[in-house]
């Protein structure tokens, strides 16, 4: 077959069958006798070869390397073309999450455009001092995907930058709750570190209680702090668990039993117990420390955080415990219940107590 015919039949242009052959990869077996090319049967079957190691990835020379050489193995050849392709991929990625952060922006004009673009290369500096200062010297946050931020504090190892990466993200006005569920679920454990830390800052976001609460039950002690404490400023009763093992791990311990005491006045599920109704928060939360307290595996640090925690309950009942305490077979124990019961004492007002003749 001539080249014009050759080229119908496979596909390949007749300028690069012409290519193939200078580059020795395709030669025509013949000629006619006018001096055109003329390939046989064999000649068009390499050619075909040719393609389909060219739809693997690889180079002509490549290709011409593993169509000459009979010592020539594949298996090398194609993991380093499994390896460039996943490269490839991943910057295709990266490329295309910048053009979705590019059209969240809506920008107006090519100017936007260009201010994003400075953003996102300022994010991806080696430099923490230069992220910093991009989040910190770059456009009002309302102006800034939420997305963006979102992803580079999923991704940022230092922890100002990220300080002021969640700052910017609270302040941005976009929805930015669905990238940082996702990074609650990640497999990385710093990933779901730093999404939990940004749910944190950010309140009032719809979503964010509902992806902290997800992280309650996180195998990362941190991760389930960091959500227990959000989750229980915001006077969600789910923490508690959470927040009374943060006390008897004794991470974060004085934090966590300031919000169980914060939790403990919450009124709107009080009931009247003496009508044989459900016990009032604080009740709760006393009897969950209360338990810890009894457990026979409790060490003397450990009931001193717990007798400790009591400190921020209100009502009798904590106090009651305090002073059953001060009588505790562990005199450190016994010393700090003591002087706590004291302290408790002094915030009830004088005519609560009886007045002097009490």
């Amino acid at each position: 077959m001539l080249i014009g015919e050759v080229a119908r039949h496979s596909g390949v242009s007749a300028r690069m069958l012409r290519h193939y052959d200078a580059l020795g990869l395709v030669r025509p077996t013949g000629r006619t006798t006018g001096g055109y090319r003329e390939y046989s049967a064999e000649d068009v079957r390499r050619i075909f070869h040719v393609e389909s190691l060219r739809s693997l990835g690889l180079s002509l020379k490549q290709i011409g390397r593993a169509l000459q050489d009979p010592a020539f193995t594949p298996s090398a050849l194609v993991s380093d073309l499994i390896r460039w392709t996943e490269d490839r991929l991943e910057r295709e990625r990266e490329l295309l999450e910048r053009l979705r952060a590019i059209d969240a922006s809506a920008p107006a004009g090519w100017q936007d455009v260009l201010r994003v673009v400075e953003l996102m290369q300022g994010l991806d500096s080696a430099s923490a001092a230069r992220r910093q200062q991009t989040v910190l010297a770059g456009p009002d946050a309302g102006a800034v995907p939420a997305e963006l931020l979102a992803g580079a504090v999923l991704g940022e190892p230092d922890p100002v930058v990220a300080g002021a990466l969640r700052w910017a993200l609270a302040r941005s006005d976009g929805d930015a709750v669905a990238t940082l569920a996702a990074g609650v679920r990640a497999e990385d454990v710093a990933v779901r570190r730093r999404a939990v830390q940004a749910l944190a800052a950010m309140p009032e976001a719809p979503g964010a209680a509902a992806a902290l609460a997800d992280a309650l039950g996180d195998p990362d002690a941190t991760v389930r702090g960091h959500a227990a404490l959000a989750l229980g400023r915001r006077g969600v009763h789910a923490a508690v668990p959470a927040l009374v093992r943060m006390v008897v791990e004794g991470r974060n311990d004085v934090d966590a039993a300031e919000v169980l005491g914060t939790l403990s006045q919450d009124q709107d599920q009080d009931q009247d117990q003496e009508h044989g109704q459900d016990p009032t928060p604080a009740d709760r939360i006393l009897t969950s420390l209360a338990d810890e307290l009894a457990r026979p595996t409790a060490d003397s640090a450990t009931r001193i955080r717990l007798t400790q925690a009591l400190l921020e309950l209100p009502g009798t009942a904590a106090r009651d415990t305090l002073r059953h305490l001060a009588h505790d077979d562990d005199p450190a124990v016994a010393l700090v219940a003591s002087a706590f019961s004291g302290v408790l004492d002094e915030r009830v007002p004088h005519e609560t107590r009886g007045g002097p003749g009490a």
